[in-house]
């Protein structure tokens, strides 16, 4: 399906039942701190605790009764599981999720806890392949990629939409990237409603495939992989790298201690829980705040789901 805006009308029509209109929050204090005027859009209040539930959704609502009969796949580490399995029980059909070994204990039980059948494979992306090949050849069930799709893509667009219409003086956009799902959307919704709106990235230092692509053109691995933002491990696909080279202003790369510190700020400004790879852009604008002073600039809090079991890992007692 081709993204166009009578898409992302169609779209939020479609998934609107499904899913919660995300609150704005701004924050003072936070705002007096770094000289910008942060509006965030909090994803980690939506279904399934994060912002994938609008893309899978609105790509298995997108099926045919026959293929929805044999139900829906798909390899994730986390949040896109958990649409998928969401989408499988609300529309009473089977869901098949493989999920690497290195998955976030609380995301593997949410994915369990709403029926859907967890099949765990080595964290690499050739096993996590394997392991989708395999169930889907024996179920039959359809394959929806994170990212890699043009109805999970408009599904995310309708994210941005939302915002432009909550904050229609909104002069900049940031959001995370990892596989370029919500990136894209967001790239789309903005070119179609708000076509001033600037939109950049944030991406973790630990896992830094986006900014190579756009560098050299085309897909690339991240040099190295370690970073605490579990979420943006993926790298991007063709389709995403096109939107984004066309669309994107700047990819801004984040150290895992301005990450942190940015986690810091908003449980203890905002007092809401949200994910490490969610915090990933507002780190960014701090970073890079001498370019967004006085400015309105959107975050998109991509989710929640955080383990809390690391919270020692990440935040030890100061000695």
């Amino acid at each position: 399906m081709k993204i166009t805006k009578a898409a992302i009308e169609r779209a939020e029509k479609l998934i609107q039942p499904y899913i919660h209109k995300t609150p704005v929050l701004t924050n003072q204090s936070i705002n007096e701190l770094t000289g910008i005027d942060f509006y965030f859009k909090c994803e980690n209040f939506q279904k399934i605790g994060a912002f994938k539930i609008r893309g899978g959704m609105h790509a298995t609502l997108n099926l045919t009764p026959t293929q929805l009969k044999s139900g829906i796949a798909t390899h994730s580490s986390g949040n896109h599981a958990q649409a998928l399995a969401f989408a499988g029980k609300t529309l009473g059909i089977k869901a098949y999720i493989v999920m690497p070994s290195s998955s976030p204990q609380v995301k593997v039980n949410a994915v369990r806890g709403y029926g859907a059948e967890v099949i765990i494979c080595e964290p690499n992306q050739q096993a996590r392949e394997a392991a989708l090949n395999k169930v889907v050849a024996e179920t039959g069930a359809s394959f929806i990629h994170p990212y890699d799709n043009d109805d999970v893509i408009i599904g995310q667009a309708t994210c941005v939409k939302e915002f432009i219409e909550e904050v229609p003086d909104l002069e900049v956009v940031i959001t995370p990237v990892g596989g370029g799902g919500l990136l894209s959307g967001t790239c789309m919704g903005a070119y179609y409603y708000k076509p001033d709106l600037k939109v950049y990235a944030g991406e973790p230092e630990g896992a830094a495939d986006a900014v190579l692509s756009i560098q050299t053109g085309k897909v690339e691995k991240a040099p190295f992989i370690n970073t605490i933002a579990d979420g943006l491990l993926t790298t991007l696909s063709e389709r995403t790298l096109a939107i984004i080279k066309e669309h994107v202003t700047t990819i801004f790369l984040v150290s895992d201690e301005e990450i942190k510190s940015a986690l810091k700020l908003i449980y203890e400004r905002m007092k809401i829980i949200v994910e490490p790879s969610c915090v990933v852009p507002f780190a960014a604008a701090i970073k890079n705040k001498e370019l967004f002073k006085g400015k309105k600039v959107g975050i998109i809090l991509s989710g929640g789901n955080v383990d809390l079991t690391k919270f020692a890992e990440w935040f030890p007692p100061s000695t």
